[in-house]
Formats: C-alpha cells, sequence, structure tokens
C-alpha cells in the first residue's frame, strides 16, 4: 500500500535551517508530482510546493519563495523540502503529499518549530 513518511522536523530558532525528507513506497514515486503541505495549530491546511514527476519544474507558495526549496530523487524514492531563514510563523505540521497541490493522500507529517 502506499506509504509516505516524513521526517527532519524539530526545533529550530529563527533565521534557522532544516531539511524535511519524505520516504515513498508502494508506488512508482518517478510518475507522481509531489507536493508538501503545512497546518499550523488552529488553522486550515496551507499548500507549500510541489514538484514535477521529473523534477523539471517546481512551484512554490510566496510565502516561502526564496526560502524553501523542492526537490525530489526519483532513484531513492525520496522527495525533500530544505527550508531556510526560517520565521516563527513557519511553525506547523508538514506533510508530504502524492500530487502536486497537496490534495491527495500524505504521511503523518513532521513537526516544525520555529522558536527562540
Amino acid at each position: 500500500q502506499v506509504q509516505l513518511v516524513e521526517s527532519g522536523g524539530g526545533l529550530v530558532q529563527p533565521g534557522g535551517s532544516l531539511r524535511l525528507s519524505c520516504a515513498a513506497s508502494g508506488f512508482t514515486f518517478s510518475m507522481y508530482d509531489m507536493s508538501w503541505v503545512r497546518q499550523a495549530p488552529g488553522k486550515g491546511v496551507e499548500w507549500v510546493s510541489g514538484i514535477y514527476s521529473d523534477g523539471s519544474r517546481t512551484k512554490t507558495t510566496d510565502s516561502v519563495k526564496g526560502r524553501f526549496t523542492i526537490s525530489r530523487d526519483n532513484t531513492k524514492n525520496t522527495l525533500y523540502l530544505q527550508m531556510k531563514s526560517l520565521k516563527p510563523e513557519d511553525t506547523a505540521v508538514y506533510y508530504c503529499a502524492k500530487d502536486l497541490y497537496g490534495s491527495s493522500q500524505r504521511g503523518q507529517g513532521t513537526q516544525v518549530t520555529v522558536s527562540s
């Protein structure tokens, strides 16, 4: 069955960096667009970034553009989200999803907390 397992979250100070990973299994990863979404405490799900199946194109929401970079390694069936210059408002549970805009199946999420 489809499994998406996120990792790499944690507590980081403002201005810090983290790299999230999403290990995928149970489907042909290289054939699917993928994405990251997040959900802050008390708020709805926000789409963050998406990447085409072959990695040729990416899309990113304006609030993280220039700070977050989505990438993938189809040989390792893994999706990444490199985050830098983190802000307190980036605090959320981050999920990977099995489509470009985060509306499909997601993993269990990884918590990112940005605080001093």
